[in-house]
């Protein structure tokens, strides 16, 4: 039986990160990479079912860290979660996938990659505070099972007052916790959270 029935997803051939520079972890270095991966001539639509089982692709999701002065939004996923196989970790991290809904706001100057970026979070969290936001990075890990069908695009929203309301239920425990907290809980993270959170996060850097 499918697990996501009817639904399809926006992908990218797996041999573009080749193309362009596979690594794994965390990448910095946003103009390489995010113009190509989300180019209308790169990306296509698939069965949410086959791109979950097929590392031939790489499904873009985007990754939004919310940040208020030294602490972040953090929660735990629940069972309610699509990906079984993140249940009961840690994040950082607030997105998903890019639908094929999403592809009515195209045009053909490109793909409205912020606008599908801003509506997946909103179904997720309410933000209720001024915020700045920024696109700060790119996560690869082809050491898991879903790490292999997944690329994440790194978000930091910088939030003026911690007022954040979790919507979905599969965000369980969600609060804003102090980022020397989180370095001692580091390992609940899952691996996503871990590559952001030591790269933006961990020791020696600011905040």
């Amino acid at each position: 039986m499918a697990r996501w029935p009817n639904e399809k997803v926006m992908v990218v051939e797996a041999r573009l990160l080749d193309e362009l520079g596979r690594f794994q972890g965390f990448c910095a270095d946003v103009d390489r990479y995010l113009p190509r991966l989300i180019s209308p001539d790169e990306v296509r639509f698939l069965p949410r079912d086959r791109a979950e089982e097929d590392p031939a692709y790489k499904q873009i999701i985007p990754y939004c860290i919310l940040k208020c002065g030294n602490r972040l939004f953090r929660y735990r996923r629940g069972r309610q979660q699509g990906e079984h196989r993140l249940h009961d970790l840690e994040s950082i991290g607030v997105g998903g996938h890019i639908s094929l809904d999403d592809r009515r706001l195209w045009n053909l100057q490109g793909v409205p990659y912020e606008d599908a970026m801003l509506r997946e979070l909103a179904e997720e969290v309410e933000i209720l505070s001024d915020y700045s936001e920024r696109c700060v990075g790119l996560i690869n890990d082809d050491s898991t099972d879903v790490g292999k069908v997944h690329l994440g695009v790194v978000h930091l929203f910088e939030l003026a007052e911690p007022k954040v309301r979790a919507k979905e239920r599969a965000l369980r425990d969600a609060e804003f916790v102090p980022i020397p907290v989180l370095r001692l809980h580091r390992h609940r993270l899952e691996s996503w959270s871990r590559f952001c959170f030591d790269a933006l996060f961990g020791a020696g850097a600011a905040g």
